[in-house]
This record gives structure tokens, sequence and C-alpha cells, in this order.
């Protein structure tokens, strides 16, 4: 916890210690733009996450629109200039993907079961088509055997026929819409348009049951796999029921329930025991107990009374309360979370813009391939030299068959669906243990990390400083030099301020001070009854004007100096703990792989050096300025291989914000109600503890394996099965296996990272 707006105490050391203390500060790297709020609706049935990010990017090529699709949680969040162009972007969705069902997110729990009454609807469509691909199978076989050879004209062709074409179109006609709308909207490689032409070509080539039986299996196997999907999305929309329903809001002594977004800040809302906490606020009234795991991941109950801050995805336990708002509901800590969560699957890891790229090339390339072997081998079996390689003369019917079946074993189908999936369930897991992922990219990286940086106050050490010596000088008296620096330091809200101020007991009277100051990486400077106090570090004794002469420069310890009037007056000496987690957390880390474990602090040398020899680091900087902190980070990255390795720096998120973008992966501690820990981090530990890094670790490994092995098991089944079609050794049946099956077993793979 660096807090350079406010004291950076350093202790011990030489006399050179502050000699940079003049130098002013640079300014850190800003932070991430804020996310633009916008109208929620529910895609009911996006199954497909190229899906999403093609209806992402359409819509935000219009003028005037800005739109975000969470394949995650199935929403749209959209901003429109105007209700005109909020239509014409709906419009714009259905044109995309005709089978998306839209609705506002607010109406009546559209997001509540994905695919309930739509999975019915393809129940019923499998079962039809069931029945008339066994009605033709039985009329082909055993009425009209041999029929399908018939001419157009017989009417037993047509018997035979119909009920397989039947069959096809209630099987088939959603997966032939939307290949046509493939072709309008000149996307050719898609997946139903794939499915499409290989179905069709085998019409043409009169293999109507394997026609069909293909289009039935595909519509099986698409129904599993959204089971497989909703299954995972319902498990993660556990964590996002956190979001409240209604607040209690108090109006002339009476509750009226609300929606959370009509409250207001300054208002006062009721929270009964059971209820979700709706909104961020101070207790006005009343004391209760209230369960913290939806924010937290830990069910330690915690207690709050009149004056506490409560936090909205708190849950009431045992009495009522009143409440005073002290934010709007889009700015609340339960809606940050939630837009972080949801969010999270926009920032893809590098093995998911992989496989983007690899379909966008092997697709084509599987086209290509397939055209090629229904045309080329019954050509080249013409050319004399060329005739002996061929067992007999095959037709083109029956290389027209093989491409086919290459083409639907071929459908990268299978990666394009479970890698995002499986990347997204490993965010969930980790949201689970109150740990939160901004980004796949950011939970990929997490596993290859060689460094580890730390802060020291309020990360590695509790941040609760208690003094242990006062030490007065130039005929200063203990209480007067203790009086002295509470006044100084009333106004700070820094853990060694709220120090002083307890041990000196007394209640400060703020009429007497007159003027307030913070100097960043220095400490404080006040005027009270006409005297300047200046209190902070060895660097607020050597700014421009001032350049106290002393001799206290190596004291041990963290360090309070007090100035009145530019006379010296003494110093106050604090302590401050370890976190008793702290120890595990090194040792868990060094047991994990990362090469090295380093501490960066604005605090004293010899301070530094006590926390650094206790938690066993490989390398310690002290009495560091917020800029200094950067410069050691990016000399960190630049002594590594960038793309192999990763630097992660953990603070506690207020502000050591710059350090934060700075480096590779920044982890927050304590996001708990931290606005800034939200916004700068790319890892929120919510549980405020230093193992959260051991568990984040963990599933950061575990996802990257179901990934590896979804990705091994796909291409090797479709290689194996590829090798068999082109030597007319599979038939369609196999080829459905190889895709959709395939696809099935891989989104029931990634939905193992759930339950890390």
């Amino acid at each position: 916890m660096s807090r350079f707006p406010l004291h950076m105490m350093s202790g011990g050391g030489s006399g050179h210690c502050c000699e940079d203390a003049c130098k002013p500060a640079e300014k850190g790297p800003s932070d991430r733009p804020a996310v633009v709020a916008g109208v929620r609706y529910h895609l009911s049935g996006l199954s497909c996450a190229s899906c999403a990010a093609k209806i992402e990017q359409r819509l935000n090529r219009m003028e005037g629109v800005k739109a975000e699709v969470h394949f995650a949680s199935s929403t749209l969040v959209l901003d429109a200039e105007t209700p005109e162009l909020e239509e014409k972007a709906l419009d714009v969705v259905r044109q995309v993907e005709p089978h998306i069902k839209i609705s506002k997110a607010e109406e009546g729990g559209a997001e509540e079961e994905e695919g309930g009454g739509e999975g019915a609807s393809i129940l019923r469509k499998i079962f039809l088509a069931g029945v008339l691909f066994v009605a033709g199978l039985f009329i082909q076989n055993y009425v009209y055997p041999g029929a399908e050879d018939l001419p157009l004209g017989d009417f037993r062709f047509w018997a035979v026929l119909l009920p397989y074409l039947i069959g096809y179109i209630v099987a088939g006609r959603d997966v032939v819409a939307s290949a046509v709308k493939g072709i309008i909207s000149r996307d050719f490689f898609g997946e139903s348009l794939l499915m499409t032409v290989a179905t069709l070509g085998a019409f043409v080539i009169k293999e109507f049951p394997e026609a069909v039986g293909v289009m039935l299996f595909f519509k099986v196997g698409e129904y599993f796999e959204d089971r497989a999907l909703n299954h995972s999305r319902r498990s993660i929309r556990k964590l996002l029921s956190i979001r409240p329903d209604y607040a209690n809001l108090k109006r002339d002594g009476v509750a009226e329930r609300v929606s959370p977004q009509e409250v207001r800040v300054g208002d006062l809302i009721v929270v009964r025991p059971g209820e979700k906490v709706p909104l961020d606020g101070v207790v006005e009234e009343g004391r209760t107990m209230v369960d913290t795991s939806a924010l937290t991941g830990e069910s330690m109950p915690r207690s709050l009374s009149e004056g506490d801050e409560v936090l909205s995805g708190m849950i009431n336990r045992n009495a009522v309360i009143t409440v005073r708002v002290t934010r709007p509901f889009n700015e609340s800590t339960v809606s940050k979370i939630l837009d972080l969560v949801e969010k999270a699957s926009a920032q893809k890891a590098p093995t998911e813009k992989f496989i983007t790229k690899f379909s966008k090339v092997y697709t084509p390339a599987v086209v290509a391939a397939a055209f090629a072997m229904a045309v080329l081998p019954p050509v080249l079996y013409q050319v004399p030299a060329l005739s002996s390689v061929f067992s007999h003369a095959e037709t083109y019917s029956e290389w027209v068959y093989r491409a086919l079946v290459f083409l639907v074993i071929a459908c990268p189908c299978a990666l394009v669906i479970s890698i995002p999936l499986g990347f997204f369930g490993g965010i969930g897991a980790a949201s689970r243990k109150g740990i939160l992922f901004k980004g796949s990219n950011y939970l990929e990286g997490f596993r290859s990390i060689h460094t580890m940086v730390f802060d020291k106050t309020g990360t590695l050490t509790e941040g609760v400083f208690r003094v242990t010596e006062v030490r007065p000088l130039n005929g200063f008296s203990r209480e007067e030099l203790l009086r002295l620096a509470a006044e100084a330091e009333s106004q700070s809200n820094h853990p060694i301020a709220k120090s002083i101020m307890d041990a000196y007991g007394g209640g400060i009277d703020e009429r007497r001070i007159e003027s307030y100051e913070e100097i960043p990486a220095h400490g404080v400077r006040a005027v009270a009854e006409g005297r300047e106090i200046l209190a902070g570090n060895d660097r607020i004794l050597h700014m421009d004007g001032y350049d106290i002469d002393h001799d206290t420069c190596d004291v041990k310890g963290t360090v309070v100096h007090v100035v009145i009037d530019r006379k010296y007056a003494g110093y106050i000496l604090l302590a401050d703990k370890v976190r008793p987690e702290a120890y595990e957390a090194v040792d868990g880390l060094r047991r994990e792989g990362v090469d090295r474990v380093v501490m960066l602090t604005g605090d004293g040398r010899a301070a530094a050096e006590l926390v650094a020899g206790e938690l066993g680091m490989d390398d310690f900087h002290a009495e560091l300025l917020p800029q200094d902190k950067i410069r050691i980070v990016k000399e960190l990255e630049e002594s590594i291989d960038r793309k192999r390795h990763k630097i992660a720096f953990v603070g506690d998120g207020i502000n050591d914000a710059p350090v934060l973008v700075a480096s590779d992966i920044g982890v927050a501690m304590g996001g708990l109600g931290s606005d800034a820990a939200i916004e700068a981090a790319d890892v929120v530990l919510m549980k405020d503890r230093l193992t959260g890094l051991l568990d984040a670790m963990h599933i950061a490994r575990r996802t990257r394996k179901i990934v590896f092995i979804n990705i091994t098991m796909a291409l090797t089944i479709k290689g194996f099965f590829i090798v068999f079609g082109a030597f007319g050794m599979a038939t369609m049946w196999e080829a459905v296996f190889a895709d959709v099956g395939v696809a099935v077993l891989a989104v029931l793979n990634s939905t193992r990272i759930l339950k890390a």
C-alpha cells in the first residue's frame, strides 16, 4: 500500500537517504477508460462465441451506436443516440443471427433459464424428423427397395424421397436459413453453410438417408451442446445472482419497494433480514450481521452498526437496518463486480486469438481441399500415366461423397466454441473464490509469472501501525510533540495518521487548524494557531526552502519526523505487523515456480529490510517514489523473456494504480469497496488475502490444461477421420461424431473447470 499522495515514511539509512527528495513527481499512467453503460438485452440462443463477435463488429460499424456483446452471459449492452438507431441495431442482430430471440434483460427474468422453451421446441423437431427418417428408411428398404435409382417421373422415387425431404426441412430449416444469410452477408465459411453444402450434396448423389441423418444428428448434437453450454452459464449466473432486484425506499416514514436504479444518493433505504443490500451506503440506524460471501467468497459474517459502511451484494442476516445511500446503482460495488465478470470474456487470451485466426485460415483451406477432392481424382484417372494409381475408375459421385464427408468432419466448431467457454469457466471458478479476472488474457498470463512484485504496507503487512516510541528534542515535551503531530495528521485517512491519533487519544479541535496540505511522497503540512507543522518522512525535512538540520536519519523503523516553525521537534516511531498468511503465500509462490519475489516500498530501508528478511524476499527496494516503482517494474520486465514470462505487481489498488497499470498483470488487494482497485487492476482479490494468489495460479493452470486437452482432442479426432474419409473409409455417420460429437465432448470437458 504505497499511498503516495500521503506518507512515504523512511526510517534508517545513511545520510544521503533523502538526496532525491526535491525531484518533482512524475505523472503516472492514466486509469483505463470507464465502460459506457447502456440498455441491456438478453440474446436467447447465442451459442457461438464467433457469432457474438460478429454481432458486436457489425453494430459498432453503425454511426451513433456503441455495443458490447457478452457471450458468457448472452447479453447485449447497447448505446444508441436515438430510439430509431436502437431499433435498427436490433434488426442488425436479427439479420446476423436470425434464430436469436431478443428481450430486455429486465423483463421477467429472461436470463434465468437459457433455452428452456427453445430446448423443448428443438426436441419436438428432433422427434418429428426422427419419425420421418425412420419412415423413409422403411419405405426405401422394404416397400420400394432401389427406388432412389428410378427416374424422377416415377412415383416410387418420390415415395422414398418425400419422407426424407420433409424430415430434412424439419430438422435443418434453421441451418439452411442461416447458410443463406451467410451467403448474403458474404460469410462463405460458416458452419451452417458447410453443413448445408454437405447435406444437399448428399441429396444430389442420392444418399438420402445420410443427408437427413447428418442434419438430424447434427441437431441432436447441437441440443446437447447447448445444454452443456447453458449448464456452464447457469453456474456463472449463480455468481451474477447477487444483482439486487429491488430496494425498500423510505418515503415519509414508509418503505416503498422500487427498482434500485430509482434510488438517489442521500436517500434512505430499509434492508430487512434475509434481503440483499441493493446499494452502497452507510448504516444510519440499527445493528446487524451481514454475509459478505457473494463479494469475497468467504462466509465469515461481519458485524455492522451505525456509521459503518455497507456494500451492495451483502446479505442482511438478523435485524432491520436503515441505510443512507452514498453511490448510485451503476457505481455501486455489486454493479462494478457484475460488469467486470461479464466483460471478462471480451479480453481474449493468446490461445483464443490463435484459434480464431487459425479457423479463419483453416476453414477456407478445408473447403478448397474438399473441392479438389471432389474434382481432381476422377480427372487424373483419365491421364494414362496416373490411372494405375487408382484401383478402379472411381466415379465423380464417389469422390463427391468423400468430399462431403470431409467437409462435415473438418468443421472447426469444437475449437471455436469450447475454448472461449473453457477460459470463461476458469474466470467463473476464480470468481467463486473471490478472485476477479478482468479477462482471459490475464487468466492465461497468470500461469507463467516469473517475478511477483509486492507493495509492503497493507499488502505484505496489515497496514495497522502502532506507536512504539515518541522522542521529543530541542525543548519539546512528549505530550506536546504527540499533540502537534496529531493536529497535523487529523485530516488524513492514512493508517499512520490514524495510529498517531489513537496514540494521542485526545480530541482535536478542528477550528484550530487554519490550513492543511498533503505533500505527495513527503507527508503533510498544516498551520494550527499560527504555527506551521510539518510531519512526514526525511524528504519533508529537505524540501525547497526548508533543509532542517538534524541527526536522526539512522532511526531503525517507520518514523514520522515533526518540525514546528522550521525547528526540529523530534520523531515518532511506529511498527507494522506482517500478515499471517504472507509467509504461506511467499513459500507457495516459490513452490508454484515463481522465480523471484520482490518487495517495493516507500518506507525506510531499515523497516523494509526487516520485513523482507522475515519473509525471505529475493530482493527489496525502499524509499521509493511512485515513479521509482514504475521504473523498477520496467527494469524487471526487461530482464526476462516477455514472450514466455510475466511480471505481476500486487498492491492495495488505491494509490498503487500507476504501477498496477504499468505491470504485465496488476493485482489489487482488498478490492472490497475500493473503486480504484476495480478500475486499475487486472485481477482483484476480494478476500483481501494473499493466499488468493495461489488459488488464482492453480485455476489458471487447470484452465490452460483443460483448454489444451480440448485443442488436442479436437485436432486428433478430426485429423484421424479426415484421413479415413479421404480414402473412403469413413461415412457421414462418423463425420457427425467427428464434428458434433467432438464439440459436445469439448464443451463438457470445459465445464469441469467450474468444479475446480
